[in-house]
């Protein structure tokens, strides 16, 4: 059994000692969607570093149709924020390529701007880019390299869907912000939809092996094969130098 509770004090103390560690005094720099993970990995700051050290960055990528969600977030945490409208940035960049964009770039542009987004935040108000993703994304490579992959430290990188959502409940939020359906935020579609599985599926096989249909678990393995890249540290060549 998941003990959330356990799991959410002993999370909190981790940022703690994070900080302690590795900037003691800082800011913790949330990237706020309106999501779960985001709403959650800003509670978990909340919690361990206080209100008063905690910031959120909404990103909208021109309109943005939950942005209420982002703000209904931040109120509820009380902390500051602010919003970097990211459209201007993406448009500029697209129409300074020379040549067109493969769908697959165009998609993955703005999480990337928006990265660099919360660097340029975080490097101005003495902070640490918090990762906002989960388990079960990066286990399927449901993120952007170098875009909501990346951040500073990661305080729910080991835990599923299922578990966040416990640990949601937990920390007091808005049930409306925990069980939100999940929307990938690049196409619009749902992540469910995207992957064509569901998390309690992902979750249950992540978890205890078991799965009920052999071509999902083909599928699962093979995204998970395929992109496992993305949570390892970037290949460095080692030379063999004597002097």
């Amino acid at each position: 059994m998941f003990d959330a509770v356990k799991v959410k004090n002993e999370c909190v103390e981790w940022i703690r000692n994070f900080f302690e560690e590795n900037g003691k005094g800082c800011n913790a720099v949330v990237g706020i969607s309106g999501g779960k993970d985001s709403s959650i990995v800003a509670a978990l700051c909340v919690e361990a570093l206080g209100k008063d050290r905690v910031i959120g960055v909404l990103m909208p990528n021109g309109e943005q149709h939950d942005i209420d969600m982002a703000l209904l977030l931040v109120k509820h945490l009380d902390i500051k924020h602010y919003i970097v409208n990211i459209k201007d940035a993406v448009d500029g960049l697209k129409k300074s390529i020379p040549f067109e964009l493969s769908t697959q770039s165009v998609t993955n542009l703005p999480p990337r701007i928006r990265m660099s987004a919360l660097y340029a935040v975080s490097q101005s108000h003495n902070g640490r880019v918090a990762n906002t993703c989960n388990l079960s994304e990066d286990w399927v490579g449901y993120a952007t390299r170098y875009g909501d992959a990346a951040g500073d430290f990661s305080p729910c990188s080991n835990l599923t869907v299922d578990e966040m959502k416990q640990i949601g409940r937990v920390l007091g939020l808005p049930s409306v912000l925990v069980d939100k359906v999940p929307i990938d935020g690049l196409c619009g579609k749902t992540d469910e939809d995207n992957l064509g599985f569901t998390y309690a599926v992902l979750d249950r096989y992540i978890r205890t092996g078991e799965i009920d249909d052999a071509e999902t678990k083909k599928k699962i393995d093979r995204m998970h094969r395929n992109n496992l890249f993305k949570l390892q540290l970037m290949p460095s060549f080692k030379p063999e130098i004597k002097y």
